[in-house]
């Protein structure tokens, strides 16, 4: 990222001084924007983010996407090396195929293309090359230069609208056009579009899984787009195209076959026409310009209507400075991360932390409009103004370290996404929990009952604005859904046994806080039936048939065998509620310690993809701080400085694998301040050792009585990385953990750093 250093000079002095960095200025949106590339090691890739313009928890998000196909969740990877254009909605790291990348906008010059075509032949479509010496990525900014037309594109974004500024060369046959069909993962499968006035269009696109997108249609996405989009220079020579395409279902397998695409290429072009309704549309706007004019595009977004859609934009963006929408996007950020502030260390270290802290703030994103409007789970239009609805819930991968860190420092989000929650389970009509929620579909992607984690810990921890009975109710409903029945463990499955475990841990811990005696009761015995697939012969946790039967076994470190994205080795670590039973299995605390130890120093040092402590995924991400419960604390200090130094870094493969919608990063924010959960909903946090000197958290008084809370690390360094002795307050703290509610009160967790560790 470019830095920018004013100098100014005084009177009286020779020295120029240096304006000192605001936290925002850190951030820099390419960390983690590879989905795969020549460092790739596995299936899984690397971060999968995306460069472009965002704004906290916006609607919109406008990025620029170099390819539609293929597990590309994010549309955008640094290793290619053309650009489709510049769409207003994307997903942050999901590991599956993607979605959204909806209203494609394209600036080209010469003859009308209207099929985007295929990297190795750019020519063939409207997609251009471009160079990432051209590439500018900022919080709320992003920039390049389309090569092939000498196009320079600026994005930015407001919370429900966005706006682009196209700088052209001479040409008397400039063009923008928009792609209605596209869609990551698919396209939308119907359209409509019209011409408002000489200045605006507005439309819609329809997204079901027939037409691909979220797991290639498998993710049960559903959804319409709809937009209200302004353009500067008036529209004088504009038109649609509409394509003839085989009826073949809109899934990528499809439209990359040569039929379909051949159709998009010869799509139908109707001059003048003031609206058109299609399965494959789009639209263009010719005229010429002179060098260097500027031509600025911007549109606001709805999920509701088209009526939405313009109030959104005409609330944020109603005028044509799109410099000051830039600079609001920049004061958003700056407002929503400097509650977190840090001090020591490296700036490759506060750029990594401020950036991760970014990326914890993508989603789960407003789903409804300014006015309050949203679409339910039941497709109907609803209205809220006691919380915002939100959307993009990776539960099973962000109840371990995103939303532990959102209680922290955003309460009222973790509050607006229970409630949105709660609605989704109420408007479906299922009264139970979504596992992965995608706006608003049940996607059921990987495994375990995390909302019911997400509603226990919110509750623990005193986020409470919602209908706590309702919430209850259906967490049960949820645990009782899906859950290790009435075998007592999953059929032929190490990790939803162990993670269903856990969920039923929550439900019972939730409702011994309501007094609901017998159901804790119940379900604390539940939570014990991790043990009924331990396996003495093998000596470690093992999958088996619903009769009873062994599987095979092929090993520890052998992926699959009832694990899913993981190996028994890794997945057997995730019993957090119960580690004192997790010791007695292994034959004690000695063979509990070891066995960890064994664990992380088999682990590669580059922490990619690997059979040990495998970072780039979430079923291992507590297991550092496991350390500490070992009697080890020293251990702990160890690789979790070794892991924030050596598993994130600075450039596009600065996430060693995918952000998983804010997981990834959220762990290293709560790593690098030096405390992190084993288990969420116990309240505790482990101790490890910080990366920074200082961090000083401001809380939020509407719900917590404390003012701030600071982290001090006194003599740290790159060698002292090891905790000599701890203080609360002043007073000697002779533990490795610290409670939520110590926290919360504020106060100062004050540490003495030393080369050496100090072992009991």
């Amino acid at each position: 990222m470019a830095t920018i250093y004013w100098l100014v000079v005084f009177a009286n002095s020779c020295t120029p001084s240096v304006q000192q960095k605001q936290p925002v200025d850190y951030i820099n949106p390419i960390i983690g924007a590879v989905t795969y590339g020549k460092k790739t090691k596995d299936t899984h890739g690397f971060g999968k983010t995306f460069p472009g313009a965002a704004t906290p928890f916006g609607l919109v998000q406008l990025s620029p996407d170099t390819f539609t196909g293929g597990d590309n969740g994010s549309g955008y990877s640094y290793e290619h090396e053309t650009l489709e254009g510049f769409s207003f909605t994307h997903m942050s790291g999901v590991g599956w195929f993607g979605d959204l990348g909806n209203f494609l906008v394209t600036p080209t010059t010469g003859k009308l293309k209207t099929n985007r075509g295929f990297p190795k032949n750019p020519e063939g479509g409207y997609r251009s090359r471009f160079s990432h010496e051209t590439e500018v990525t900022k919080a709320g900014y992003y920039a390049v230069t389309l090569d092939d037309y000498h196009v320079k594109a600026e994005l930015t974004a407001a919370p429900r609208a966005g706006i682009i500024r196209f700088t052209f060369p001479e040409n008397d046959s400039s063009r923008i056009q928009i792609d209605l069909s596209r869609r990551v993962g698919g396209t939308s499968t119907e359209q409509y579009i019209k011409v408002v006035n000489e200045n605006a269009i507005s439309g819609w696109m329809k997204c079901p899984p027939e037409g691909g997108g979220w797991g290639a249609g498998a993710g049960n996405a559903d959804y319409t787009v709809y937009f209200y989009c302004q353009f500067s220079k008036p529209l004088k020579d504009y038109g649609f195209w509409s394509a003839n395409i085989p009826d073949v279902p809109r899934k990528m397998r499809f439209i990359r076959q040569d039929d379909y695409q051949l159709a998009v290429e010869n799509a139908q072009i109707f001059e003048g026409k003031k609206e058109l309704q299609g399965k494959h549309i789009g639209f263009y706007t010719n005229f010429s310009t002179t060098e260097g004019e500027q031509v600025l595009v911007k549109s606001g977004i709805s999920f509701v209507n088209e009526e939405g859609a313009k109030a959104n934009l005409e609330h944020d963006i109603d005028h044509w400075d799109f410099d000051k929408v830039s600079e609001d996007a920049h004061i958003l950020w700056n407002d929503s991360i400097k509650d977190i502030s840090v001090t020591g260390a490296t700036e490759v270290e506060k750029t990594i932390f401020y950036t991760a802290l970014y990326h914890t703030m993508i989603d789960p994103r407003t789903f409804s409009d300014v006015n309050g409007n949203y679409i339910g789970a039941d497709k109907k239009v609803h209205q809220t103004k006691d919380f915002t609805y939100r959307t993009i819930f990776s539960g099973w991968d962000v109840f371990r370290s995103q939303f532990p860190l959102q209680t922290i420092i955003n309460p009222k989000l973790v509050n607006d996404e229970v409630n949105s929650l709660l609605q989704m389970a109420e408007l479906s009509g299922r009264e139970y929990l979504p596992r992965w929620e995608m706006l608003n579909s049940y996607s059921g992607c990987m495994l375990g009952n995390p909302a019911v984690s997400v509603i226990n810990d919110a509750y623990q921890k005193g986020i409470r604005n919602y209908d706590i009975e309702k919430a209850f109710q259906y967490s049960l409903n949820t645990v009782n859904n899906t859950g290790n029945g009435e075998l007592g463990y999953a059929h032929k499955h190490i990790s939803k046994t162990l993670e269903y475990a856990y969920s039923d841990w929550a439900l019972a811990t939730f409702a011994k806080s309501l007094g609901k005696k017998e159901i804790a009761e119940e379900y604390f015995k539940k939570s014990k039936n991790y043990a009924n697939i331990w396996n003495d012969e093998v000596n470690w946790f093992r999958a088996k048939d619903s009769t009873g039967n062994w599987l095979e076994w092929k090993g520890k470190t052998v992926h699959g065998q009832g694990c899913i994205e993981s190996n028994p080795y890794q997945q057997g670590w995730f019993v957090p509620h119960d580690i004192e039973g997790l010791k007695t299995l292994m034959g004690g605390k000695e063979a509990f310690k070891n066995e960890l130890i064994s664990f992380f120093e088999n682990t590669p040092e580059d922490f990619l993809w690997n059979n040990y402590y495998n970072h780039p995924n979430e079923p291992v991400h507590h297991v550092p701080f496991m350390l500490n419960t070992a009697g080890v604390p020293h251990l702990t200090q160890k690789w979790t400085r070794k892991i924030c130094e050596s598993a994130y870094g600075t450039d596009a493969y600065g996430l060693c694998g995918n952000e998983d919608v804010g997981q990834m990063s959220a762990w290293y924010v709560l790593a690098s301040m030096g405390i992190h959960p084993i288990n969420p909903g116990d309240n505790v946090y482990q101790i490890t050792s910080p990366v920074f000197n200082e961090i000083e958290i401001k809380l939020d008084q509407d719900y917590y009585s404390g003012k701030k809370f600071k982290i001090q690390a006194n003599n740290n360094s790159k060698d002292n990385i090891y905790i000599q002795s701890i203080k609360l307050n002043g007073k000697p703290l002779d533990r490795f953990w610290i409670t939520h509610q110590e926290i919360v009160k504020g106060g100062i967790l004050e540490m003495e750093m030393g080369p050496e560790p100090i072992i009991n």
